[in-house]
């Protein structure tokens, strides 16, 4: 039975257990539970809080966790990273005060800095040859400049937007962060094949955001160009319409480079072109 760790709440909690499910794993989940056994699949989730989902990982606890990169980080363990999953991007940040005339990160030689990630700002700090006093703080870091606690803040930045009602500008990041698939280094051999098979699962859901199934009809004097503006399968599909000289071409495309494929294939005399969205890929 594969043990696998998630985020008991927050912004991690959701997205990973969607995700999971996307894989065929099929499961309830009720208030407050901190383990659920799936019906269809040999795995168990467990729900932690977010900062011990490490330690759990490298004592060998669970076999598997989906964790924020900047959590591992910060708590320093020599952990698997398996697979980048796409969600949760944010990074870890300096901010200073608006009218805090910041020139380079020499300026923050000898301040007072809150932070939730004391590690990693350390880190930071020792290649930067900087010397400054760390208030280590669980909670509402922007605050701590407002409330003369602080000179300036290290915490996580996503939208920016918290920053920005604490009159915050962020002015240097450390480290860029998203949601991964990490694997202890204590996993039984025999749980190797289930395991491979659930990041299997994963990675054609992963795959699947990608890209979008595309469609269309064109001229038959167009289809070598047109298939070659599709290079994402093997091949497209064709198959021919009841009005001559005409085909149905099918294919799957690049979705961050979409509209510059679709001006593409209306140059070549692409029509009624379809885009649909792919939920599982399995290559």
């Amino acid at each position: 039975m594969i043990k696998i760790a998630i985020q008991k709440s927050g912004r991690l909690n959701e997205k990973s257990l969607k995700l999971i499910k996307d894989c065929g794993v099929n499961f309830e989940v009720y208030r407050d539970q901190l383990k659920v056994i799936s019906k269809n699949y040999p795995i168990e989730i467990y729900f932690f809080r977010n900062g011990d989902i490490p330690k759990y990982l490298n004592d060998g606890v669970v076999d598997l966790a989906i964790i924020g990169e900047n959590t591992l980080n910060e708590k320093g363990y020599q952990l698997n990273i398996i697979e980048k999953l796409g969600f949760s991007k944010c990074r870890v940040s300096i901010a200073v005060p608006k009218d805090f005339e910041y020139k380079s990160v020499n300026d923050l030689n000898n301040i007072r800095i809150a932070t939730s990630y004391p590690n990693t700002l350390k880190k930071f700090f020792k290649k930067e040859g900087i010397k400054s006093d760390l208030h280590i703080i669980n909670g509402s870091v922007e605050i701590s400049p407002s409330i003369g606690l602080a000179d300036a803040i290290c915490d996580i930045v996503s939208s920016g937007s918290t920053l920005f009602e604490n009159n915050l500008v962020e002015v240097v990041t450390l480290f860029e962060s998203e949601a991964v698939l990490v694997q202890s280094n204590n996993v039984k051999k025999d749980l190797c094949s289930e395991i491979n098979n659930l990041v299997f699962r994963i990675r054609s859901v992963l795959m699947a955001k990608k890209f979008k199934y595309i469609l269309m009809n064109a001229p038959n004097k167009s289809i070598n160009k047109i298939s070659q503006i599709l290079p994402v399968l093997k091949s497209p599909t064709v198959l021919p319409l009841a009005k001559d000289g005409w085909s149905s071409i099918h294919s799957v495309i690049d979705y961050e480079d979409f509209w510059n494929i679709i001006d593409m294939l209306k140059k070549e005399g692409a029509e009624d072109i379809l885009v649909c969205p792919i939920e599982k890929m399995v290559l």
